[in-house]
C-alpha cells in the first residue's frame, strides 16, 4: 500500500469522523439568535477550538445554585458528564475541564485541567480577583446583557416613582389621607428631562433605549469611545463624567466594578449634580461611596436616590438609607424576573453547546479590562 494511499485513507477517515462529531452536536437554540441580534451579546472572533489547550470537555462542574438547569444543560452536551459542584469529590474536581457558575479558590486549586469558567452573573470582579485566572490564562465568560431589558425596566420604574413622588403618596394612602395641592409634592414628567447613563454597555443601552422612548434626552459615558446608538444624543469618555452630570436630571450608574470605577460617585461628584437631580444605581455598589451619598441626601445636595445595589450588601439595618425621604432601596432584585431568568438560562445553554462544539463563544470577558 502506497504512502499516498495511506494519507488519502486517513484524511477520508478523519473527514467522516469530523462529520459524525458535527452531526452529534445539538443545533443552536433559537433563543441564542435573540441574545446576539436583539440584546447585542458579543460573539468571539475565533472558534474556541483554536484556543491553546482546548479540547471537547468530558467533565463540567455546575454550581449547586444551577442544579435545576442540569437537565437542559445535559441536552446540549449529551456526552459530557455534568456534576453538581457541591457534591463533587476531589477526584472529580481534578478531572473537570470547565465550570459553570463555579469560581472559588478551592476549585481553582484542585482543578488543574480547568480551561473555561462560565459565570452565572454579569459581574466578574470576585472571580477575576483570583490570581489563577490570569496566571493560567483561563477563558472566562459571563452573562453580560442577558438581564439588560429587565434591569432597564426597573430603572424606569424607579424614575417614575421618584419623579411622581409615588412613595410619598403611598404613605398617605396608608393613612387614608386624600392630600393634594400645596400640602403635597408636585409630580413631574420624565419627558424633556436629561438622563446620564454612566456605562453604556448592555444594561446602560437598554436604559437609554427606554428613556429615549419616553421623550427624555439621553447622554452617556463609556470607556470604549464616543460611538453609541442613535437614541443617545452624546457619548462621552469617563473623564467627561463630571461635565455631563452637571446637566443631568437623572444619573444612572450601570458601570461594572473595576479599579477605574470604584468610588467614582463620591462627594465631589454629588456636589456637581443639580440639587433637583436623582441618582440611581444598578451597576455595582462599590462604585458609590456610601457615606458621601448619605451626606448629599441629608444636606439636600441631590433630590433623591434609587438604589438596587449598595455597599455593603446586605444593607445594614442601621443605615440611614432605609429611612431617608426620596430614597428607594431594593435588595439587588432588578434582574430577578422570569424574562431575565430565561435569557440567562439561554446564554448558559448556548455557551456550553458552543464550547463542546468548539464554536465561537458568547460574552467573553476581557481579563485586562475586567469586564
Amino acid at each position: 500500500m502506497s504512502a499516498r494511499w495511506v494519507l488519502v485513507t486517513a484524511m477520508a477517515a478523519a473527514s467522516v469522523s469530523a462529520a459524525a462529531e458535527s452531526a452529534a452536536v445539538p443545533a443552536a437554540d433559537p433563543a441564542a439568535a435573540h441574545l446576539i441580534d436583539t440584546l447585542g451579546v458579543p460573539v468571539a472572533s475565533q472558534p474556541v477550538r483554536e484556543r491553546p489547550g482546548w479540547r471537547a470537555p468530558r467533565v463540567v462542574l455546575v454550581s449547586h445554585r444551577l442544579a435545576g438547569l442540569l437537565p437542559q444543560l445535559q441536552q446540549v452536551a449529551p456526552k459530557v458528564r455534568l456534576i453538581d459542584a457541591a457534591a463533587a469529590t476531589p477526584r472529580e474536581i481534578s478531572r473537570a475541564d470547565a465550570g459553570i457558575g463555579v469560581c472559588t479558590p478551592e476549585v481553582l486549586a484542585q482543578a488543574k485541567q480547568l480551561a473555561w469558567i462560565q459565570l452565572s452573573t454579569a459581574g466578574v470582579e470576585r472571580c477575576l480577583q483570583e490570581p489563577a485566572i490570569r496566571e493560567r490564562h483561563l477563558l472566562v465568560t459571563n452573562l453580560q446583557r442577558a438581564a439588560g431589558p429587565s434591569m432597564a425596566e426597573h430603572v424606569i420604574a424607579v424614575m417614575l416613582v421618584l419623579s411622581r413622588h409615588l412613595d410619598w403618596f403611598f404613605q398617605e394612602q396608608q393613612q387614608a389621607r386624600w392630600t393634594r395641592g400645596e400640602d403635597a409634592p408636585r409630580p413631574a414628567d420624565l419627558e424633556g428631562k436629561t438622563v446620564l447613563v454612566v456605562g453604556l454597555g448592555g444594561i446602560g443601552t437598554e436604559v437609554a433605549r427606554r428613556a429615549h422612548a419616553l421623550g427624555m434626552r439621553v447622554t452617556a459615558t463609556r470607556a470604549s469611545g464616543h460611538n453609541g446608538p442613535d437614541f443617545v444624543s452624546y457619548v462621552g469618555l469617563p473623564d467627561e463624567l463630571t461635565k455631563l452630570a452637571k446637566d443631568a436630571d437623572f444619573v444612572v450608574n450601570c458601570t461594572p466594578l473595576t479599579p477605574q470605577t470604584t468610588g467614582i460617585f463620591n462627594s465631589a461628584f454629588f456636589a456637581d449634580m443639580k440639587p433637583t437631580a436623582y441618582f440611581l444605581s444598578v451597576g455595582r455598589g462599590k462604585s458609590t461611596v456610601t457615606a458621601d451619598l448619605i451626606a448629599a441626601l441629608k444636606e439636600g445636595r441631590i433630590a433623591g436616590a434609587g438604589l438596587d445595589v449598595v455597599d455593603p450588601e446586605p444593607l445594614p439595618a442601621e443605615s440611614p438609607l432605609w429611612h431617608l425621604p426620596n430614597v428607594i432601596v431594593t435588595p439587588h432584585v432588578s434582574a430577578n424576573t422570569p424574562l431575565a431568568e430565561e435569557e440567562r438560562d439561554a446564554l448558559l445553554r448556548e455557551n456550553l453547546r458552543r464550547y463542546v462544539a468548539g464554536e465561537p463563544m458568547l460574552a467573553v470577558v476581557d481579563l485586562e479590562r475586567g469586564y
